[in-house]
């Protein structure tokens, strides 16, 4: 069959437009000429509680203040989406499209806003906003998703209602804002949480100690700027009879853990995570299990056994709440309690986290890849029987979620396993190949990148010793390395299921 002529073409798009424009108009006449007092009443101050996006800035602080880390995610993922949203909605797509706003005459006086906006009509920003910040706290926490989708759609509703939007406006901010939602996602992968079956935690019989008898807690006051301080504070009101040990700046601290460890019968410690890493080391030998109150930067280690607030610790002490977790062994006589990493993947991570409470997490992580693999020297390394060059090198104690390059969390620190992940950046084009499939979300299928959770792993640095950085600490060079899992050697107070 011949093609129509184009002139044909275009008058039937033009029908095709003409016919929905005239079913949207008849559409939010039949919505704002409906006497419906529940409309009257609900619609105004729905649509006035979303201006500005008040209504889900509120939402995502009270998810933030619950202080559960999936609330706290949902939240920041629901903020940054929406932001990213309002900016694309206002300054790039009601411009593309000029449509006038709908009169306000067959709207019923109560029902009207009070101050008619004087922007494009298409699309309704409101309704972008509603959807991308509901749509990306459904992302990371799907349960909240579907109340806030509900409220969404209210919201978008209430455009129509009270003369803002046609119907057509509103579905299109709809799509721009859960497009951007699922786009943000492809960049920065959710959380989602491991549905393979695990083993109970191995839980260590341990005598409650409400007053925190035979605790001896090493500490260095002026740790997390003045946190270490504020944390002996409430140890000695909430466990009077403890021990504390309060380093200086010239205390040896691993002689400091050795000494206490050697009368406690609980080795307690307050600090970042290198400090922490010593002491599980410490513990181990000593045979006592380890409390760790969060006083570092990050406290990763503490995060993800459950005890990041003072409180926690203290409550899992006083109870006797002692469950093991694994420790990964490098090279036989050093331990790693979070991860470990050569090249230049401590750059990473520090350029990543300075600029994403001002930019977002994508952003920032595509930003600190480009800026990683353009301004850092690449390290060759073997393992497995193949050598690859690589900028950007992560190994964990246990799997960390989500998969991809961009580990954030433990959901088991008791899996027995080591999770390696590896970027090769000697092949042709290769940077320009990793930044691509991160935009786009494909960098876990790229054949750039390399995934492994194995019990043991080695490698071996080509070009002479690399350095090795642990726990957050720049470590010394090595020629080879090889982590082995110690399966569930440390036992540790944290909150457990009753």
């Amino acid at each position: 069959m011949d093609l129509l002529p184009e002139g044909r073409r275009r008058h039937g798009i033009q029908r095709i437009t003409q016919g929905l424009g005239a079913l949207d108009r008849e559409i939010f006449e039949a919505i704002a000429e409906s006497p419906t007092p529940l409309l009257d009443s609900m619609m105004p101050p729905l649509t006035r509680a979303a201006d500005h996006s008040k209504l889900w800035l509120a939402i995502a602080a009270g998810l933030a203040a619950t202080g559960k880390s999936s609330a706290r995610r949902s939240a920041a993922r629901g903020v940054i989406t929406l932001g990213a949203t309002s900016l694309f909605t206002n300054q790039g797509a009601k411009r593309i499209r000029q449509r006038p706003r709908p009169t306000f005459d067959s709207v019923p006086l109560r029902r009207r806003t009070r101050h008619r906006p004087t922007s494009n009509s298409l699309p309704s920003g409101h309704s972008a906003s509603a959807a991308a910040f509901a749509v990306g706290v459904g992302l990371e926490s799907p349960a909240l998703g579907l109340p806030l989708a509900l409220l969404a759609g209210l919201v978008g509703l209430s455009r129509v209602a009270t003369g803002a939007h046609y119907p057509g406006d509103v579905l299109a901010g709809f799509g721009i804002g859960a497009t951007i939602a699922v786009l943000g996602s492809r960049l920065v992968p959710p959380v989602v949480r491991t549905k393979i079956p695990a083993a109970d935690p191995l839980r260590v019989d341990t005598p409650p100690r409400p007053d925190g008898e035979g605790v001896v807690l090493v500490i260095n006051p002026a740790s997390g700027r003045g946190t270490g301080a504020r944390v002996i504070e409430d140890v000695r009101q909430a466990l009077p009879k403890s021990e504390i040990v309060e380093l200086g700046d010239q205390d040896d601290v691993k002689e400091a853990i050795r000494s206490a460890a050697a009368r406690a019968e609980v080795l307690a410690v307050g600090g970042g995570d290198g400090t922490v890493s010593c002491a599980a080391e410490v513990a181990v030998d000593a045979g006592v299990p380890l409390a760790v109150f969060p006083t570092g930067t990050f406290n990763h280690f503490a995060k993800d056994i459950g005890c990041d607030t003072v409180a926690k610790t203290v409550e899992a002490i006083r109870t006797g709440s002692v469950a093991c977790v694994d420790l990964v062994c490098l090279n036989e006589d050093q331990i790693v309690i979070n991860t470990a990493s050569i090249g230049a993947y401590p750059n990473f991570v520090r350029t990543r986290e300075r600029l994403e409470r001002r930019i977002g997490k994508p952003l920032a992580g595509v930003y600190a890849m480009l800026h990683t693999l353009w301004g850092d020297e690449p390290v060759r390394i073997t393992y497995d029987n193949k050598t690859l060059q690589t900028s950007l090198f992560f190994l964990g104690n246990s799997t960390y979620l989500p998969s991809g390059f961009a580990p954030s969390i433990r959901t088991r620190m008791d899996d027995g396993l080591i999770d390696v992940r590896i970027l090769d950046t000697g092949r042709p084009f290769s940077k320009i190949r990793i930044l691509t499939a991160l935009v786009f979300g494909r960098l876990e299928r790229s054949p750039l990148y390399h995934e492994l959770r194995v019990p043991e792993f080695a490698f071996t640095a080509v070009d002479g010793p690399t350095v090795l950085a642990r726990d957050g600490e720049v470590g010394s060079e090595y020629d080879e390395a090889k982590f082995t899992v110690r399966y569930r050697a440390l036992p540790v107070f944290r909150p457990l299921p009753k």
